[in-house]
């Protein structure tokens, strides 16, 4: 299943993250999908890419 939208995200995506990290997630759980064909996997990689996303974010902020 791909997200359109940040409003087709998990509630507890939506409720954890901001929207530029909802970005985040959403843009690499749909590649992941494409890539691995595992909803679990790709929930794995979306993660990632947050803390990614937010590990730069605060390295900049510093």
């Amino acid at each position: 299943m791909l997200y359109k939208t940040n409003q087709d995200l998990p509630l507890e995506i939506r409720a954890s993250f901001s929207e530029t990290a909802q970005d985040v997630y959403r843009a690499a759980y749909n590649c992941a999908i494409h890539w691995y064909g595992d909803t679990t996997q790709a929930h794995k990689v979306a993660l990632s890419a947050v803390r990614m996303h937010s590990a730069r974010t605060m390295s900049v902020l510093v």
